[in-house]
């Protein structure tokens, strides 16, 4: 008798009750309707996604120390640390400029503020005091330094990742100098610390759909999908823009790696929907330190590259900036020399790396940028502020696949990444799932034929011995 179907409800409610994604793409579609339809209820769901993002929030550092402190430790070369690095950073570097440099060139070609035509003293500039709450982006010097941790308890406190990836260095090159005959038990506590942030992960990731809902609704309620219609020609050159420097970055991926961007994609897609949804990159951090480890990449690659890369490889955030730069320039009638132009290249390389964190970054580097020019106003800076949250989700989407893809090439570079592993987890060969850390839930290593050949294969031994 064949076995009997499910019926469609059935199998959509599998799915729902089973798949992250499809609950988090129903919250999302869902989100965008209630905030359509009751625009006055955006406040009272804003505190869904909020929470969210606090929960998340709070175990981010203490899963940062655990896999660096661990990968250093089990890898046993600090010097392979030091080198994998370097290597982000000069990756990093060459990546967020070529985003800066597209972007100017495609805002130069299109020119998406020409004909607006916009007097800047109408605008109010106070708006843009109030967006970044009277922060100011910290110097080179300063970045440095507030870098580098005041206290130990401190780091984790502030949720500094930079200050933690420090302290968390300096502990496993502690281990690898006292050795695990001298702390034979500081290794094992720190693992198993991990597994237990790593469940505090999964609980935490159970209202992942709430919070994207709250999100939605409030993006929408608050902003209104009108504003596409107001800055319609620089919101779809940013998203093309984005598109075709993650098309690059997918071809330097298959080039130095052999693996697809595409394929990484849809093996990420829940994280990365949560982080569309969301209008947070952070969110989808431990998940992705999963599996990123679980495609193949070493734990020292990922426990390093991954969080510093929030820091210092904000490529999405790089294209809005140096379009945006030149559409408030051409909107409020400014011609931008090439001089200058190569100006905005440089200060936007600067202050870029010290945005994580601080309230209105955007605007902070957009208002530094003009005063470094010297010709366009500084209220002119507001002309963005209705378009701002509307490109989160082009930046998230960009800075994210920036991330994973300097993980994955710079393991490659260093010799931490498992290449055939990584093609057969992404082609699905090997399926993987990361909803706690137990091997026997949390990962199906083999194919079914694999498994299926294998054991013929140790019959046959047996059999064997025993005629032996």
């Amino acid at each position: 008798m064949p076995p009997s179907v499910p019926s469609l409800p059935r199998r959509v409610a599998r799915i729902l009750r089973t798949s992250l994604f499809a609950q988090v793409a129903c919250a999302l579609v869902l989100g965008i309707v209630v905030g359509k339809l009751w625009p006055d209820s955006a406040t009272a769901f804003q505190p869904l996604g909020d929470g969210f993002t606090r929960l998340i929030k709070t175990v981010i550092s203490p899963l940062v120390f655990c896999v660096v402190v661990v990968g250093i430790a089990k890898a046993g070369d600090l010097k392979a640390f030091g080198r994998i690095g370097l290597k982000a950073l000069v990756w990093f570097e060459v990546a967020s400029t070529a985003a800066l440099l597209i972007g100017l060139v495609a805002a130069n070609v299109v020119q998406p503020g020409s004909g607006m035509h916009v007097d800047p003293s109408k605008l109010d500039a106070s708006a843009v005091d109030q967006q970044t709450q009277g922060g100011a982006l910290p110097s080179t010097t300063e970045f440095i330094v507030n870098a580098l941790p005041t206290s130990f308890v401190g780091a984790f406190a502030d949720n500094a990742l930079l200050q933690v990836l420090v302290l968390a260095c300096l502990v496993g090159a502690a281990l690898l100098h006292l050795g695990r005959t001298k702390v034979p038990q500081v290794l094992p506590a720190i693992e198993q610390a991990q597994h237990v942030i790593f469940a505090v992960i999964g609980f935490v990731m159970r209202l992942a759909p709430l919070a994207v809902f709250g999100a939605m609704v409030h993006l929408v309620g608050n902003y209104g999908l009108g504003v596409i219609k107001t800055y319609g020609k620089l919101i779809i050159l940013c998203y093309v823009v984005a598109a075709l420097f993650l098309a690059l970055l997918a071809a330097a991926l298959k080039l130095l790696t052999g693996l697809s961007l595409w394929k990484f994609v849809r093996y990420s897609r829940s994280e990365m929907l949560l982080a569309l949804g969301t209008a947070s990159s952070e969110v989808a951090m431990p998940r992705l330190m999963q599996k990123l480890r679980k495609a193949g990449c070493r734990d020292d690659a990922v426990g390093l590259v991954l969080p510093t890369g929030y820091s210092f490889n904000l490529d999405g955030a790089s294209i809005y900036l140096s379009i945006g730069t030149l559409f408030i320039a051409q909107a409020v009638g400014v011609d931008l020399s090439l001089s200058q132009q190569i100006t905005v290249v440089l200060v936007l390389m600067l202050t870029s790396k010290g945005m994580a964190g601080v309230p209105g970054s955007a605007f902070l580097a957009l208002s530094a940028t003009a005063s470094s020019l010297g010709v366009i106003p500084a209220g002119a800076v507001a002309l963005l502020l209705g378009v701002d949250r509307i490109m989160d989700s082009m930046r998230v989407a960009t800075n994210l696949l920036g991330n994973c893809v300097a993980v994955l090439v710079v393991s490659r570079w260093e010799g931490a990444l498992d290449a055939d592993r990584a093609k057969k987890v992404l082609g699905g060969e090997i399926v993987v799932t990361v909803e706690d850390e137990e091997p026997h839930t949390s990962e199906r290593e083999q194919p079914q034929s694999e498994v299926a050949a294998a054991v013929p294969a140790r019959t046959a031994k047996e059999t064997a011995r025993e005629a032996g």
